[in-house]
């Protein structure tokens, strides 16, 4: 797919989670405030969160769009990481804020005088779970049809959102029958259901920016795909490092020692363009034939 073409599905993506967390956030942040419930309130702002990042995820991905240049050779395609990482620290600060108002609020001693929340804080938070699980597939759909690591985090954001007002739908029907402390303790749950997310993100984000191999599997998918090719003896040298949502090979082969420099180019290029096309996320790969070693008969 075209890098112009994963641009556009990531802007309009990233538009319907900009619409959708706009009207979620001022939803949940006004049915929590009307109907007395923090956690409520909590998940609220845990969208209003979700709206930023959006936002930096359209930013990320379309520096990272940007063509090759003399002082990026290899393109801009680790802002997409950049973003990733910003995203995360934003998903921490917000569940770190969420969950200090929760110890305060529990460990003030004054549970009992917290505020029943009403019965349609209840509405709010089901339509928040239903509206933000779709979200998430439908952004992660676009994520791994795209290969982008910042569209995937803001799935996992999504994702994050709902669990979170699970645990604020939890603690509103907790205090709803007589057990208002669990309205504080479902914010301290849904920050800490945050915290773990940001870290998930943040992990993954790093393991790209610094060249981490591909997975086990798409390497063995590599190493057969050049050992079916005619012309090579055997693999002498595979490494892999994940650049961003791609993927950058070097390998060493033999191959006949015998045959012509116009030959081994041959074998080379031919390698190049099967591992490419059989391996969309290989971006690259670099090439360097041995000649084989003689054995003694």
């Amino acid at each position: 797919m075209q890098k112009s073409k994963q641009t556009e599905i990531a802007v309009r993506v990233s538009t319907v989670s900009i619409i959708g967390n706009v009207a979620l956030s001022a939803l949940k942040i006004l049915a929590g405030i009307l109907s007395h419930s923090a956690a409520l309130v909590s998940d609220g702002i845990h969208s209003a969160s979700d709206l930023v990042s959006s936002v930096v995820v359209i930013i990320g991905v379309r520096l990272s769009a940007r063509e090759e240049d003399a002082d990026h050779p290899y393109g801009h395609e680790r802002l997409e990481c950049v973003a990733a990482i910003v995203l995360s620290v934003l998903l921490l600060l917000t569940g770190c804020l969420i969950g200090y108002q929760a110890f305060e609020t529990i460990t003030s001693g004054e549970t009992k005088n917290i505020a029943v929340p009403k019965f349609f804080s209840l509405i709010a938070v089901i339509l928040s779970i239903l509206v933000k699980e779709a979200m998430y597939w439908y952004t992660r759909y676009y994520a791994i049809r795209i290969h982008s690591g910042a569209l995937m985090a803001d799935a996992w954001h999504h994702r994050s959102d709902s669990l979170s007002s699970i645990g604020a739908l939890a603690g509103i029907i907790g205090a709803r029958h007589g057990w208002q402390i669990l309205d504080p303790i479902a914010s301290l749950i849904i920050c800490i259901f945050i915290i773990k997310t940001a870290y998930e993100i943040f992990r993954d984000a790093v393991n790209q920016m610094v060249d981490k191999a591909c997975d086990k599997e798409t390497e063995t998918r590599i190493r057969e795909c050049i050992l079916k090719q005619e012309g090579v003896i055997s693999i002498d040298l595979l490494k892999t490092r994940t650049f961003a949502s791609r993927i950058y090979v070097d390998l060493e082969i033999s191959a006949d020692g015998q045959m012509t420099l116009s030959d081994a180019h041959e074998i080379a290029h031919r390698i190049h363009d099967r591992v490419e096309q059989e391996i969309p996320d290989v971006k690259h790969i670099m090439i360097h034939v041995n000649p084989a070693q003689k054995t003694e008969s």
